[in-house]
């Protein structure tokens, strides 16, 4: 078993050394659903740039993700997606394929059977509105005076999540214009009855939430009509200035592809033509989101991970044994510095007094560090021997304390801002395309407890803050909810680490629980697998066909856990060995990454390499030291 181990190891970490860029960063594919490139089109023909070159490429993609019975779902083996669906269909329009062809025939089968367009998601009929394919009328009202909300008034901008927040702004100047361009076809046969395309909907009782803020959007509409011109006039300059303002310095906004699409939008409907600096960077950064593959086909990325992917591969290679003077390590650490953030973000509204100081996701994104990422890069920078010392000792430093600066109130972490919990963003009829807040999760707090173990600080009292939210959230059956990773098997993957560096000794009863709920989720085969439907039914959890990524995350609780010499332990160890290509590598169709619980799911193309050759490398060498004594 070992000697199997080992030849792994050194395969995998023969492969993972031959894709590190030349400047020291590790970026794998973030595949994620078909709306991206759809939308992609849509944005060009808006704009009058679409050519026929991308056009075919983008949809020999789409039409490769089509499932047998016609549809589109939102990840590898999921259910049909009636938004997918209908964008990706309106894309092939776009493309040329004629609606009467048998693949789009069953396509529009499908969607008139399961409610048509006026039951697809809120952003679906945004893009169509934006071709009359969809009337204004029937879409929520998203005034731009939100803007002038101050901070401490419920629902303002920054009592939503920063995704949601930089697609929301952008899209106050769409819904205040509300510009209509000529369709080129008409989308009749996409209507349970083309006669009537806009159906009544009834509203929920005033007394639930939802009939209260359906209430409340009626109230905007009258509002739109009479909305003083000065005030709307005012609000659409901030809209604006805002979005220029967090443009980053290639052009992106936030290092995020639906951001950037709404921000191209409403700039060009403010004035920006295309020709403008801000307009042109903006174009060319959404460039660099596409994939070609050697078919030809086009894939647009939602994301890019070279900060995750990089901290993440070093960690991967550190502790599977090679040395931490390695030039590709120290090369990775030179890069990881050269991406920190030291300006302040919009993080700062909730924490004025904090000095910058940490990671974001992507290449380019200064306005939202990630408290997830900044944990891991000073895991992964605290691995290498680099001859700068004081370098990497002053960036740890600021991160450690930026991270202990964003902690929230509960002791708990989030990804990007401190305390952003309001309930009622997740209210308004606009935000039906998944989770639009960023409270604490376990998987980024055990993240961030790990991190402070190894600094030294298991006994600091906002430490211990942590461990006792994460103690206290563990589910009955022994795991824990992952936000960012699919689901309980990355949150417990994450958790039972952190807390053993913390000193929690490995016989605690929560450690217990966990590593028997482990246990009890192994497959037949060895490995661990947990479907994304578990999100919607806790029943599934940690059930699912096995893949790399999720066996290595059991792996590594189990081994934190002192179980290296279980049973559980050999046999997933066993197929880690057993399910690795000659060249080192796994293959991982199923997506174990998560954007919105459900609602918006990731596969990770480098999930599948660094997390194995972790697990590995912890089997075969034990765990990393911690420098700091124990809690």
């Amino acid at each position: 078993m070992e000697r199997g181990a080992q030849e792994a190891a050194a395969r995998a970490t023969r492969h993972l050394l031959a894709r590190q860029d030349a400047a020291g960063w590790w970026k794998g594919d973030l595949e994620t659903n078909v709306t991206m490139d759809a939308e992609d089109l849509l944005l060009r023909q808006f704009l009058g740039i679409r050519d026929e070159a991308t056009t075919r490429a983008a949809a020999l993609f789409i039409r490769g993700e089509q499932q047998d019975d016609g549809t589109w779902s939102t990840f590898h083996g999921g259910p049909p997606d009636l938004s997918a669906t209908i964008e990706a269909y309106v894309a092939l329009r776009l493309a040329g394929d004629a609606p009467d062809s048998p693949h789009m025939a069953r396509a529009s089968a499908w969607i008139r059977a399961h409610g048509g367009i006026a039951a697809a998601r809120v952003f679906t009929r945004i893009w169509l509105a934006l071709f009359g394919w969809w009337s204004w009328d029937h879409l929520p009202e998203l005034p731009p005076e939100l803007l002038f909300l101050p901070p401490w008034v419920p629902l303002n901008i920054y009592d939503f999540g920063c995704w949601a927040r930089q697609t929301i702004v952008p899209l106050t100047v769409v819904s205040a214009l509300r510009p209509v361009r000529p369709a080129l076809f008409a989308l009749d046969e996409l209507h349970t009855d083309a006669r009537n395309p806009h159906p009544a909907r009834r509203l929920a009782p005033l007394t639930s939430w939802d009939g209260a803020f359906q209430r409340m959007d009626r109230v905007l509409h009258v509002y739109r009509r009479h909305a003083p011109r000065r005030l709307r006039k005012a609000a659409m300059t901030a809209a604006g200035r805002w979005i220029v303002e967090r443009q980053e310095n290639d052009g992106c906004w936030g290092g995020i592809q639906p951001p950037a699409v709404y921000s191209v939008i409403a700039l060009h409907l403010l004035g920006y033509d295309l020709k403008h600096p801000v307009m042109r960077a903006g174009l060319e950064s959404l460039d660099r989101f596409a994939v070609w593959r050697e078919d030809g086909a086009r894939m647009v990325e939602a994301c890019q991970s070279p900060v995750w992917d990089t901290c993440l591969a070093t960690i991967a290679l550190a502790d599977a044994g090679l040395p931490p003077d390695h030039p590709a390590l120290v090369k990775a650490a030179d890069w990881m510095l050269g991406e920190e953030i030291v300006r302040s973000g919009d993080w700062a509204v909730r924490r004025p007094g904090l000095a910058p100081g940490g990671w974001a996701f992507e290449f380019h994104n200064d306005t939202y560090p990630d408290i997830d990422d900044t944990a891991e890069v000073v895991l992964a920078l605290r691995r290498v021997r680099h001859p700068d010392r004081a370098r990497i000792e002053g960036a740890i430093a600021r991160g450690v304390s930026w991270n202990l600066g964003m902690q929230s109130k509960n002791g708990a972490w989030g990804a990007f801002d401190a305390d952003n919990t309001s309930p009622l963003p997740n209210k308004l009829p606009f935000c039906d395309f998944g989770e639009v807040i960023d409270p604490p999760s376990a998987d980024v707090t055990a993240h961030v407890v790990e991190m402070l173990a190894f600094e030294g600080r298991a006994g600091d009292p906002r430490t211990r803050r942590g461990i006792e939210w994460l103690l206290a959230e563990q589910e009955p059956e022994g795991g824990w909810f992952g936000r960012w990773g699919t689901n309980y098997v990355y949150g417990t993957g994450s958790v039972v680490p952190a807390l053993t560096a913390a000193g929690v000794p490995t016989g605690h009863p929560a450690v217990r629980r966990a590593v028997r709920w482990l246990e009890s989720v192994q497959n037949e085969d060895g490995g661990w697998g947990e479907d994304q439907r578990s999100y919607q039914d806790a029943t599934l959890a940690g059930k699912g066909a096995s893949t790399p990524s999720q066996t290595a995350w059991a792996l590594m609780a189990l081994l934190s856990a002192g179980e290296r010499d279980g049973e559980a332990v050999a046999r997933g160890i066993a197929h880690l060995v057993g399910t690795q290509h000659e060249d080192g590598s796994w293959d991982e169709p199923y997506f174990t990454g998560t954007g919105f619980p459900w609602d918006f799911s990731i596969n990770y193309h480098l999930y599948r390499q660094v997390f194995p050759l972790t697990a590995l490398g912890r089997y075969l060498y034990g765990e990393p030291s911690v420098r700091g004594g124990e809690a």
